[in-house]
């Protein structure tokens, strides 16, 4: 294959990865896509359960001080009794402690009871509010999802397709050119480069006044001093002269 020929292949060859790339970029655009709506959902419903056990346990603990004091009013009951039947100042005294002690029991109690009441009541309201989101990326994933499962059909489809164009590109190039314009690829994102005045279009950088002249002289395939892309010499467009009248 003639240098020319080889030019005009590699020009063929990345022009068809740009299209592949761009291909590959509206994959990664629809699959995060859906995989960021299926990680908020999966989020969401970790934060119901967590709640949702952080409320179960709140009543459960609820529920143990309203038996307790259930008991100790109960208790109340008897240290009154115990205080009507006092016959001494000692038991009077007694029995006057015990239902202070009992009565600051209860107040304890009930002030655990109504921190909790405003916790579970915050709680509440937030799994509420979680589960009203967790609804709406489900709708916003069942809505979508077909929509996005079909995209990437029709996308990997015409993916497969400019592959096996590029493969049989490829074929053409003789083995060694191919594997370095294709590492030079996947380092820099592309591996040839033009030249038409002097500069390497893919780096900006200006080239030796002796490669230049080389590349001009005869086709070429050197390396960029500057970036290591493969460069070729491409002559500048033709500017059409409109005759004057």
């Amino acid at each position: 294959m003639s240098i020319p020929e080889q030019i005009k292949t590699l020009e063929e060859l990345a022009a068809i990865d740009a299209e592949l790339k761009i291909l590959d970029d509206q994959l990664g655009v629809e699959r995060a896509t859906l995989s960021t709506l299926k990680a908020s959902l999966k989020k969401l419903e970790e934060k119901l359960k967590t709640d949702s056990a952080q409320v179960a346990a709140t009543e459960k603990t609820r529920g143990e001080l309203h038996a307790d004091v259930r008991t100790m009013m109960q208790q109340l009951e008897h240290s009154r009794e115990k205080l009507n039947r006092s016959r001494t100042e000692r038991e009077s005294n007694a029995a006057q402690r015990e239902l202070e002690e009992l009565r600051k029991l209860v107040r304890d109690r009930e002030d655990e009871i109504t921190k909790l009441t405003t916790e579970s009541d915050a709680v509440r309201t937030q799994v509420e509010a979680t589960e009203a989101e967790a609804k709406k990326v489900q709708g916003e994933l069942s809505s979508s999802e077909g929509d996005i499962h079909s995209k990437v059909g029709v996308i990997e489809a015409e993916r497969a397709q400019k592959q096996a164009t590029r493969d049989a590109i490829a074929k053409r190039l003789p083995a060694q050119l191919y594997r370095r314009y294709d590492m030079l690829r996947q380092k820099k994102g592309f591996g040839i480069a033009q030249t038409t005045d002097g500069t390497c279009k893919a780096c900006h950088m200006a080239l030796p006044p002796q490669l230049f002249h080389r590349l001009r002289r005869e086709p070429l395939l050197e390396q960029c001093p500057s970036c290591n892309r493969i460069i070729y010499y491409a002559p500048p467009p033709a500017v059409e002269r409109s005759d004057s009248k």
